[in-house]
């Protein structure tokens, strides 16, 4: 252990009260908390930072939404977001249960048919598609998600040169939701459909070489009331795509589905209480330079919102989906039971909700100083882009693992910072408060970080290496690196 050097704070600045937003956290994870020396061994042996994944909660997650489609009577197809976390451990896990996975470029589709996986079980949605990607899909029956007439083209092309019929679906948008329309830069727009599949599917031979299946949309925010609105929308569309011989077999309503993140809501809002008072300058900030995470102060009154994930929330995961299913339109009848009429297959493409309690990151303090301003900085052997939420900021507490318990420093609060040569290279923005003073040495955990968070903008700038990706098996008590054959 490193001999470390005492840090003395400005008295008072350090120990104003900063609201906790306490985790949720699954058992295997507790039970890895409880034993810090067998993260440290991984620690010494992989580097820091680390991702430390579990399978177990992965498969409880999708056999909840699973559930919800059974007890609806609907025929159904639950897909992985396979770009919110990049281990293969999920993929075949995935592949294992039998459900499916939503692959968005080359190398996630080439990998994923390289494990094995099942192509009527994956679909191609990636926002650019070139020649490679599309061949690859053709060639092995995979479902392209079309977005645009040129994709459209490069489609049919690629088609008549293998000698094999594309399976595809059209993505659209521009829903009509309470008078206003939504907007979205992805998808045809919903009221010129019609016009699109004349100049898409003008022939048969056309239709012959584009095998059309279904229809996809993915909507921003997290209204299951804008979803139900959508899926009915999508339903009437399927209704007038039969007039141009067009059989709609499936639609995908997307990701998007709600999670919890915390335990309590009251934290949230006192946390969210606390943010305004700062930036009102009525007590000390609580975000590194005073960042107001969405809401500003314009000419002395305070405008805007907090701009981050919804972290505490009523109707997560299985809940949402059945609100989605249970919307109705104006004639009464909700999804499922429409759906049921069809014979539709409805699919879906969770990532964050899938992930929930799947993953951690775990890093090594590296050193301690304090600002010019008197704050307290803990330097970690990782940056930004390792934990980097595409909100303002990643609203749960991290946990610290001390070497060394020592009594009397409660109220201690500290902004955690990485390893790029950038001033806005700070973890978190929130301070966060500590039981103590770090040692260098100390560990890290950031909780529930598999979902967007540790592996959707991490880059090797600086030359740094990527985090390795551990999987804890919960009932051999052990790690195999991720993409190891074991775990296959």
């Amino acid at each position: 252990m490193q001999k470390t050097s005492d840090i003395t704070l400005s008295p008072g600045t350090s120990a104003t009260y900063l609201p906790p937003l306490k985790a949720l956290t699954a058992p295997w994870i507790n039970r890895l908390l409880e034993d810090p020396e067998r993260i440290r061994r991984q620690m010494d042996e992989h580097g820091s930072p680390l991702n430390i994944h579990c399978l177990e909660p992965f498969a409880r997650n999708y056999r909840e939404y699973a559930e919800v489609f059974e007890d609806h009577q609907l025929r159904h197809l639950v897909l992985f977001a396979r770009k919110a976390n990049k281990c293969q451990a999920f993929v075949e896990a995935a592949s294992r249960l039998g459900f499916g996975v939503d692959t968005a470029s080359f190398r996630e589709l080439q990998q994923c048919l390289q494990l094995g996986c099942d192509p009527q079980r994956l679909v191609y949605t990636a926002a650019i598609k070139d020649r490679r990607s599309v061949y690859l899909a053709v060639q092995h029956g995979v479902s392209i998600i079309l977005d645009n007439v040129d994709e459209c083209m490069l489609v049919k092309q690629v088609a008549e040169d293998l000698g094999k019929p594309a399976v595809v679906g059209l993505r659209i948008s521009g829903f009509h939701v309470d008078g206003k329309k939504l907007y979205s830069r992805f998808g045809f727009d919903i009221d010129k459909v019609e016009s699109v599949i004349r100049r898409v599917f003008p022939t048969e031979k056309s239709r012959q070489l584009m095998d059309y299946r279904g229809l996809h949309f993915h909507l921003d925010g997290y209204s299951s009331n804008q979803r139900g609105v959508a899926m009915h929308a999508a339903m009437d569309l399927a209704f007038k795509l039969q007039n141009y011989q067009l059989n709609t077999q499936f639609i995908d309503i997307g990701g998007g589905l709600l999670m919890n993140y915390l335990e309590k809501q009251s934290q949230l809002e006192a946390f969210e209480k606390s943010l305004k008072l700062a930036l009102r300058e009525e007590r000390l900030p609580l975000t590194f330079n005073n960042d107001g995470l969405g809401y500003e102060m314009i000419d002395g009154e305070l405008h805007g919102k907090l701009k981050v994930y919804p972290y505490f929330n009523h109707n997560p995961r299985s809940v949402f989906l059945n609100d989605i299913l249970n919307v109705t339109n104006s004639a009464g009848v909700s999804v499922s039971a429409r759906a049921r009429a069809m014979d539709l297959e409805v699919r879906m493409e969770p990532g964050r909700s899938l992930l929930d309690q799947t993953g951690v990151t775990v890093a090594r303090v590296a050193h301690r100083k304090v600002d010019s301003r008197g704050d307290l900085l803990v330097g970690l052997e990782m940056n930004m882009t390792q934990m980097y939420s595409s909100s303002a900021d990643f609203l749960l507490d991290p946990i610290v693992i001390n070497q060394n318990k020592k009594p009397g420093q409660k109220g201690i609060g500290a902004y955690f910072t990485g390893a790029y040569c950038l001033e806005r290279d700070v973890l978190l923005k929130r301070k966060i408060q500590l039981d103590q003073i770090p040692s260098v040495g100390d560990l890290v955990v950031f909780l529930n970080t598999a979902g967007y968070m540790m592996h959707f903008f991490e880059s090797e700038a600086h030359l740094f290496e990527l985090a390795s990706n551990l999987v804890f098996d919960v009932k051999r008590e052990s790690f195999t690196l991720d993409g190891d054959a074991s775990l296959a």
